[in-house]
Protein backbone atom coordinates (compact mmCIF):
# COMPACT_ATOMS: atom_id res chain seq x y z
CA UNK A 1 0.00 0.00 0.00
CA UNK A 2 3.09 2.36 0.90
CA UNK A 3 4.27 1.39 -2.73
CA UNK A 4 1.03 2.94 -4.08
CA UNK A 5 1.07 5.96 -2.26
CA UNK A 6 4.76 6.76 -3.60
CA UNK A 7 4.27 6.01 -7.20
CA UNK A 8 0.69 8.55 -6.73
CA UNK A 9 3.17 10.76 -5.53
CA UNK A 10 5.78 10.59 -7.77
CA UNK A 11 3.26 10.76 -10.65
CA UNK A 12 1.54 13.37 -9.83
CA UNK A 13 5.04 15.64 -8.96
CA UNK A 14 6.03 14.64 -12.43
CA UNK A 15 2.75 15.52 -14.21
CA UNK A 16 3.53 19.00 -12.13
CA UNK A 17 6.77 19.15 -13.64
CA UNK A 18 6.04 18.71 -17.22
CA UNK A 19 2.97 20.96 -17.30
CA UNK A 20 4.96 23.49 -16.28
CA UNK A 21 7.50 22.72 -18.56
CA UNK A 22 5.05 21.94 -21.66
CA UNK A 23 3.60 25.27 -20.96
CA UNK A 24 6.86 27.32 -20.62
CA UNK A 25 8.27 26.08 -24.00
CA UNK A 26 5.06 26.71 -25.68
CA UNK A 27 4.88 29.88 -24.41
CA UNK A 28 8.55 30.87 -25.19
CA UNK A 29 8.16 29.44 -28.82
CA UNK A 30 5.44 31.34 -29.66
CA UNK A 31 5.53 34.71 -31.40
CA UNK A 32 4.10 36.88 -29.44
CA UNK A 33 4.54 40.09 -27.63
CA UNK A 34 6.18 40.57 -24.10
CA UNK A 35 3.42 41.84 -22.82
CA UNK A 36 1.25 39.16 -24.02
CA UNK A 37 3.97 36.16 -23.24
CA UNK A 38 3.96 37.59 -19.32
CA UNK A 39 0.32 37.74 -19.62
CA UNK A 40 -0.16 34.17 -20.87
CA UNK A 41 2.63 32.60 -18.59
CA UNK A 42 0.60 34.41 -15.88
CA UNK A 43 -2.16 32.69 -17.38
CA UNK A 44 -0.99 29.34 -17.69
CA UNK A 45 0.70 29.62 -14.01
CA UNK A 46 -2.84 30.17 -12.52
CA UNK A 47 -4.17 27.18 -14.50
CA UNK A 48 -1.25 25.30 -13.44
CA UNK A 49 -1.73 26.31 -9.80
CA UNK A 50 -6.14 25.49 -10.14
CA UNK A 51 -4.73 22.08 -11.95
CA UNK A 52 -2.37 21.34 -9.26
CA UNK A 53 -5.14 22.14 -6.38
CA UNK A 54 -7.48 19.75 -8.17
CA UNK A 55 -4.65 16.54 -8.01
CA UNK A 56 -4.12 17.54 -4.70
CA UNK A 57 -7.81 17.16 -4.07
CA UNK A 58 -8.03 14.19 -5.05
CA UNK A 59 -4.76 13.10 -3.93
CA UNK A 60 -6.16 13.27 -0.46
CA UNK A 61 -9.46 11.95 -1.43
CA UNK A 62 -8.55 9.04 -2.53
CA UNK A 63 -5.94 8.61 0.24
CA UNK A 64 -9.09 9.26 2.45
CA UNK A 65 -11.21 6.95 0.61
CA UNK A 66 -7.95 4.35 0.65
CA UNK A 67 -7.74 4.80 4.69
CA UNK A 68 -11.19 4.05 5.16
CA UNK A 69 -11.50 1.13 3.18
CA UNK A 70 -8.02 0.00 5.00
CA UNK A 71 -10.08 0.59 8.07
CA UNK A 72 -13.01 -0.88 7.08
CA UNK A 73 -11.33 -4.15 5.78
CA UNK A 74 -9.10 -4.49 8.73
CA UNK A 75 -12.49 -4.45 11.41
CA UNK A 76 -14.05 -6.52 9.18
CA UNK A 77 -10.75 -8.91 9.10
CA UNK A 78 -10.92 -8.32 12.79
CA UNK A 79 -14.42 -9.35 13.50
CA UNK A 80 -14.75 -12.31 11.38
CA UNK A 81 -11.31 -13.58 12.79
CA UNK A 82 -12.99 -13.02 16.31
CA UNK A 83 -16.09 -14.70 14.98
CA UNK A 84 -14.40 -17.76 14.08
CA UNK A 85 -12.35 -17.71 17.20
CA UNK A 86 -15.67 -17.54 19.21
CA UNK A 87 -17.35 -20.27 17.12
CA UNK A 88 -14.47 -22.27 17.39
CA UNK A 89 -14.22 -22.25 21.30
CA UNK A 90 -17.81 -23.13 21.65
CA UNK A 91 -17.20 -26.22 18.82
CA UNK A 92 -14.44 -27.19 20.73
CA UNK A 93 -16.05 -26.33 24.25
CA UNK A 94 -19.63 -28.50 23.16
CA UNK A 95 -17.26 -31.35 21.83
CA UNK A 96 -15.32 -31.53 24.82
CA UNK A 97 -18.53 -31.41 26.88
CA UNK A 98 -20.08 -34.05 24.38
CA UNK A 99 -16.89 -36.15 25.11
CA UNK A 100 -16.68 -35.98 28.48
CA UNK A 101 -20.73 -36.89 29.15
CA UNK A 102 -19.54 -40.12 26.32
CA UNK A 103 -16.96 -40.84 28.84
CA UNK A 104 -19.14 -41.11 31.87
CA UNK A 105 -21.99 -42.94 30.17
CA UNK A 106 -19.69 -45.80 29.03
CA UNK A 107 -18.15 -46.31 32.53
CA UNK A 108 -21.39 -45.98 34.30
CA UNK A 109 -22.99 -48.94 31.65
CA UNK A 110 -19.62 -50.58 32.38
CA UNK A 111 -20.32 -50.32 36.11
CA UNK A 112 -23.74 -51.78 35.90
CA UNK A 113 -23.07 -54.05 33.69
CA UNK A 114 -20.10 -55.56 36.32
CA UNK A 115 -22.26 -55.24 38.83
CA UNK A 116 -25.09 -57.04 37.13
CA UNK A 117 -22.57 -60.04 36.12
CA UNK A 118 -20.87 -59.79 39.67
CA UNK A 119 -24.61 -60.56 41.42
CA UNK A 120 -25.35 -63.49 38.66
CA UNK A 121 -22.30 -65.22 39.60
CA UNK A 122 -23.21 -64.86 43.26
CA UNK A 123 -26.40 -66.29 42.71
CA UNK A 124 -24.91 -69.17 40.26
CA UNK A 125 -22.05 -70.16 42.99
CA UNK A 126 -24.81 -69.96 45.51
CA UNK A 127 -27.43 -72.37 43.55
CA UNK A 128 -24.67 -74.47 42.74
CA UNK A 129 -23.60 -74.97 46.35
CA UNK A 130 -26.92 -75.82 47.49
CA UNK A 131 -26.79 -78.22 44.87
CA UNK A 132 -23.76 -79.83 45.67
CA UNK A 133 -24.64 -79.70 49.31
CA UNK A 134 -27.90 -81.52 48.39
CA UNK A 135 -26.08 -84.00 46.72
CA UNK A 136 -23.59 -84.40 49.17
CA UNK A 137 -26.17 -85.35 51.81
CA UNK A 138 -28.18 -87.42 49.49
CA UNK A 139 -25.07 -89.62 48.71
CA UNK A 140 -24.12 -89.64 52.09
CA UNK A 141 -27.73 -91.02 52.68
CA UNK A 142 -27.00 -93.74 50.33
CA UNK A 143 -23.54 -94.77 51.78
CA UNK A 144 -24.98 -94.58 54.98
CA UNK A 145 -28.00 -96.74 53.78
CA UNK A 146 -25.59 -98.97 52.15
CA UNK A 147 -23.39 -99.49 54.73
CA UNK A 148 -26.11 -100.65 57.23
CA UNK A 149 -27.53 -102.84 54.22
CA UNK A 150 -24.09 -104.89 54.43
CA UNK A 151 -23.83 -104.52 57.77
CA UNK A 152 -26.88 -106.21 57.89
CA UNK A 153 -25.84 -108.90 55.49
CA UNK A 154 -23.09 -109.30 57.05
CA UNK A 155 -24.62 -110.24 60.70
CA UNK A 156 -27.13 -112.37 58.60
CA UNK A 157 -23.96 -114.20 57.10
CA UNK A 158 -22.10 -114.25 60.13
CA UNK A 159 -25.08 -115.81 61.83
CA UNK A 160 -25.72 -118.59 59.14
CA UNK A 161 -22.31 -119.94 59.02
CA UNK A 162 -22.60 -120.28 62.80
CA UNK A 163 -25.22 -122.20 62.85
CA UNK A 164 -24.27 -123.98 60.38
CA UNK A 165 -21.17 -124.79 62.13
CA UNK A 166 -23.06 -125.27 64.94
CA UNK A 167 -25.33 -128.11 62.73
CA UNK A 168 -22.29 -129.66 61.29
CA UNK A 169 -20.57 -129.94 65.00
CA UNK A 170 -24.14 -131.56 66.24
CA UNK A 171 -24.05 -133.89 63.15
CA UNK A 172 -20.90 -134.80 64.09
CA UNK A 173 -21.33 -135.95 67.52
CA UNK A 174 -24.56 -137.52 66.40
CA UNK A 175 -22.16 -139.75 63.75
CA UNK A 176 -19.68 -140.11 66.86
CA UNK A 177 -22.35 -141.61 68.78
CA UNK A 178 -23.83 -143.54 66.19
CA UNK A 179 -20.64 -145.16 65.95
CA UNK A 180 -19.55 -145.65 69.29
CA UNK A 181 -23.01 -145.81 71.31
CA UNK A 182 -25.09 -144.45 73.09
CA UNK A 183 -23.51 -141.55 74.92
CA UNK A 184 -24.62 -139.68 77.84
CA UNK A 185 -24.64 -136.13 77.24
CA UNK A 186 -23.10 -134.06 79.29
CA UNK A 187 -25.12 -130.68 80.83
CA UNK A 188 -22.43 -128.52 79.98
CA UNK A 189 -22.28 -129.34 76.24
CA UNK A 190 -25.69 -128.04 75.50
CA UNK A 191 -25.34 -125.13 77.58
CA UNK A 192 -22.29 -124.08 75.81
CA UNK A 193 -24.40 -124.23 72.64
Amino acid sequence: MSENNINTKDFIIGTLVGTIVGVSAALLLAPKSGKELRGDINQGATQMKYRAGEWRDVAQEKGSDWKDRAYTTGSELRKKAMDTTSQLSKTVTQKSQDLRDNVIEKADDFKNNATKKAVDLKEDASTKAQEVKEDAGQKSQEVKQDAANQTEEIKKAVTDKTSDRDDLEAKEKVAQQTATGPVKKKPSDTTNK
